[in-house]
């Protein structure tokens, strides 16, 4: 019989566990699916602290020359839209910017994570992993630091842009390619991770069949995600502005088939193409630092530095695009939702989804 998962509290500074019976049963083996939940309640703090040569050879070397430099001009002239820029590859895929200002707010996003997860860049259970993948790598800091912490891996990052650093660990590479396109890495790895990737693909379980044809046996997936929209337990949200943006982004998302609620679906995804052990963890991150607790406070005032620039990098496009709004509507709107990511009366969170699973060692034999 399966043991109940453990519901680790966040509401305070101390760490406590108690039995739950949040677990899910996979159909198809009869197993039990443990959901380690990191759970929602947390509670409004009361203090006021904040964590704030040849002729003909020259020829071939010119047509190739201007090939490759066509290729990178292809690549590398962004689009220009409302004072921001957006990748040139495949342009249009993707509805967030790629410009500096961006690569600063990816910089701290990562941060964000590791602090959800204690310091780590992962949670599945990694047994000195050869050949690793990092989809939708951005800025490509991820799978920078898991190079180092693994010199016997070669990482590969791909991503829609080319805005990851030249100096590099010598294991790790980077190549700007499009996940829904076909893969052509030639051998299978030991590891994929992706993180942040709601609002990437419109099939996420063909993408989940995908990264399992493209896993050794026994090789581990993992998706760090999170889960919109933004709720509030204790309705302080209803009827402002964030509460409306929430809305706004989600159905806008949802008109060029981008679920903005896809991440709480992964697990189910994983398991119906063939992963086993699959779990799945829920991080509650508030949204500033409304909640007690140190840890949630530091979570919440980085949240607030997140989304105080990320509302705009996941509107302007989105809005623009897909709503019609004008530029100048568009400020106006996000000045009136950034003044209520800084209202600590409004106790709203995300939910940020963990899901790994393991691809069988042995080939699973049909029924």
């Amino acid at each position: 019989m399966a043991t109940p998962s453990q519901v680790h509290e966040l509401g305070s500074d101390q760490s406590s566990t108690q039995p739950s019976d949040l677990t899910q049963t996979d159909g198809d083996r009869g197993s039990t699916i443990p959901i380690h939940e990191y759970p929602s309640d947390l509670e409004p703090g009361t203090d006021s602290s904040d964590v704030g040569s040849s002729d003909s050879d020259s020829a071939l070397g010119s047509a190739a020359l201007s090939s490759t430099m066509s290729l990178r001009t292809s690549i590398y002239n962004y689009i220009e839209e409302n004072g921001r820029t957006y990748h040139a590859y495949n342009s249009g895929k993707y509805m967030l910017p790629n410009d500096e200002r961006e690569q600063d707010r990816l910089d701290l996003q990562h941060h964000s994570f590791k602090i959800m997860l204690d310091g780590a860049l992962h949670l599945a259970p990694l047994r000195n992993p050869e050949r690793v993948l990092d989809l939708a790598t951005g800025t490509g800091i991820w799978a920078i630091e898991f190079a180092q912490e693994y010199p016997h891996a070669h990482v590969i990052g791909t991503d829609l842009s080319p805005i990851q650093p030249e100096y590099l660990p010598p294991n790790c590479k980077f190549q700007v390619d499009d996940a829904e396109e076909d893969w052509s890495f030639g051998s299978p790895f030991d590891y994929i991770h992706a993180r942040a990737i709601v609002t990437c693909f419109r099939d996420n379980r063909a993408m989940a069949q995908k990264i399992f044809d493209n896993l050794e046996p026994g090789g581990y997936f993992e998706l760090q995600d999170p889960c919109l929209p933004a709720v509030s337990d204790d309705g302080s949200m209803d009827g402002t502005a964030l509460g409306e943006w929430n809305r706004l982004l989600v159905e806008a998302m949802a008109r060029i088939g981008r679920d903005l609620t896809a991440s709480q679906k992964w697990g189910q995804h994983l398991r119906e193409v063939g992963f086993e052990d699959v779990t799945e963890h829920r991080i509650y991150c508030p949204v500033n630092s409304w909640p007690k607790g140190q840890k949630n406070k530091l979570l919440g005032a980085l949240s607030l530095q997140n989304l105080d620039e990320g509302i705009e990098s996941m509107s302007k496009a989105a809005f623009a695009r897909i709503l019609g709004w004008s530029g100048e509507r568009i400020e106006g709107f996000l000045a009136d939702v950034r003044k209520d990511l800084k209202n600590r009366k409004i106790h709203a969170y995300g939910v940020m989804y963990f899901v790994y699973g393991r691809k069988p060692a042995t080939p699973q034999v049909p029924r």
